[in-house]
């Protein structure tokens, strides 16, 4: 499929497409199908993908700094990508894969990443509000200065995650795992820790 023709399609059928190594910088595929697509290290930055399905695509090392707002992205291959600042309001991100990924600055409210794998990832300054992690694994990730208001996590696998300064006011950790986890500076203002594992957290949050 040739580049220019690429550009004029605001809703497209791409299930299966190979469109590795493109550069898609501020495509119009709003609501497109994008199943089983190979966007392996694609330019997708400032893209609009707002309600795509993505389902199963491959993502790996692409540029994905864009507009994925309402997106299906439940098993899509995300390894090395670049998601900093995307916009994921709503997004479904179930069951995926973003170990060691970027999501730094990245929009998730409201995003059900429910069973997910996170592990070590970067979620540094992240809107998080009212988003899904319920037997999430975040061991190890980053999310210092996150807005986490209304998050629920729970039975999620938070060890030794960096929660420094994070909002996580009123968020819902009912039976989470939070070994040696490091909550200096947090907003703990009507957290739920019922059932939550607490050994070893340093929690100097304001109650």
């Amino acid at each position: 499929m040739k580049l220019w023709n690429l550009k004029q399609i605001s809703v497209a059928d791409l299930e299966d497409e190979d469109l590795s190594r493109l550069d898609l910088c501020r495509i119009n595929l709003a609501g497109a199908n994008l199943v089983g697509a190979n966007l392996t290290q694609s330019n997708l930055k400032e893209a609009h993908l707002e309600g795509s399905n993505l389902m199963g695509a491959n993502l790996m090392q692409a540029d994905i700094r864009a507009n994925l707002m309402g997106a299906n992205l439940m098993q899509a291959e995300f390894t090395d990508a670049d998601l900093r600042g995307s916009n994921l309001r709503g997004a479904n991100l179930m069951g995926v894969n973003l170990s060691q990924v970027s999501l730094a600055g990245a929009f998730l409210s409201g995003a059900n990443l429910i069973g997910g794998n996170l592990q070590d990832a970067d979620l540094r300054s992240a809107d998080l509000r009212g988003a899904n992690f319920s037997r999430a694994n975040l061991s190890g990730a980053d999310l210092s200065d996150a807005d986490l208001h209304g998050a629920i996590f729970i039975e999620a696998n938070l060890e030794e995650v960096d929660l420094r300064f994070a909002n996580l006011s009123g968020a819902n950790m009912t039976g989470a795992n939070l070994l040696c986890a490091e909550l200096e500076g947090t907003n703990l203002n009507g957290v739920i820790f019922e059932k939550a594992c607490l050994l070893g957290t340093l929690i100097a949050g304001k109650i």
